[in-house]
């Protein structure tokens, strides 16, 4: 029987509710695995898919202060635990708050509003403040300097070489349901899905799939195989036709010889000789005309 304990090293599916906690004593949702949560806080994104995620533990993949709740839980045991700001997303860098022009945006194309995520020079930031052509970043994370609150449960565990394989395509990549994965000893074959294959994010994400399989599964071999199929052709409908010229040859019959052409006769205009048109006129029947005289 499997252990329910959860280990350094495991990967678990986790469902979570994320909380800021406010000054004020309210709480503010920032991240959710159950839409009807947020629904119900009017964060719901339509494009976003609401389902319990893998997440590696003791590696610094999650907050620390989380990380170590969830080695203290049980499989579908659910708990609350808070964070302060040092266990979280850390305290706010005012280092970390700069003044841009408006034109940096411009020439990307974006008209930089309050409130908006934008990126530069490969870093994401919130705008602060718009004013008379400078826009102050904030390129802090949005959680740094807040205390956090989750109310979360480690729904199930990776068992099997495949699993880990399968939830580390979902962590680095997604679409891990598409992917075909064979195992064989110390070797995993993993078929690219038809999307895959022309996907720039694949091309990115490959390489740390690659990392973590060999960390997190202890294979020795990876093989990702790509597989182009030549659809088949809709067969032909056959037609009672007469066989076309040239298709004698191919069916062993003789090849008809055509006939030849009749060579076209010269009209040659002849001059009848005098002595007969002579005796002609003399065997006419007296009192008949001659056609020419009609």
């Amino acid at each position: 029987m499997a252990s329910d304990s959860i280990e350094k090293g495991d990967i678990v599916w986790l469902e979570y509710d994320g909380w800021t906690m406010n000054p004020n004593g309210t709480q503010t949702l920032f991240d959710t695995t159950h839409d009807e949560v947020a629904k119900k806080e009017n964060k719901f994104e339509e494009k976003k898919v609401y389902v319990e995620v893998p997440v590696v533990i003791g590696h610094g993949r999650l907050f620390p202060g989380l990380d170590e709740a969830v080695l203290a839980a049980k499989i579908g045991e659910l708990k609350d635990v808070t964070i302060p700001p040092e266990k979280g997303a850390g305290a706010r860098d005012p280092r970390l708050v700069e003044l841009k022009t408006e034109r940096e945006f411009l020439r990307q194309e974006i008209n930089p509003e309050l409130g908006m995520e934008v990126s530069v020079g490969g870093r994401r930031g919130l705008v602060t403040a718009v004013a008379a052509g400078r826009i102050r970043v904030d390129f802090n994370n949005p959680l740094a300097g807040k205390t956090l609150k989750y109310s979360f449960k480690a729904v199930r565990k990776a068992q099997t070489p495949e699993e880990r394989v399968q939830a580390i395509l979902d962590m680095d990549y997604g679409l891990a349901d598409q992917f075909r994965i064979e195992i064989r000893d110390d070797v995993a074959e993993i078929r690219l899905p038809d999307v895959s294959k022309t996907d720039e994010k694949w091309f990115v994400s490959k390489f740390r799939v690659v990392a973590d399989i060999r960390e997190l599964s202890g294979l020795r071999v990876i093989r990702f195989l790509e597989e182009y199929e030549r659809k088949a052709e809709p067969p032909k409908e056959e037609k009672g036709e007469a066989p076309k010229e040239g298709d004698a040859k191919e069916t062993g019959a003789p090849k008809p010889e055509p006939a030849p052409a009749p060579k076209p006769k010269k009209a040659r205009a002849r001059k009848a000789p005098a002595k007969a048109e002579a005796r002609a006129e003399e065997e006419l029947p007296t009192g008949e005309k001659a056609p020419e005289e009609l």
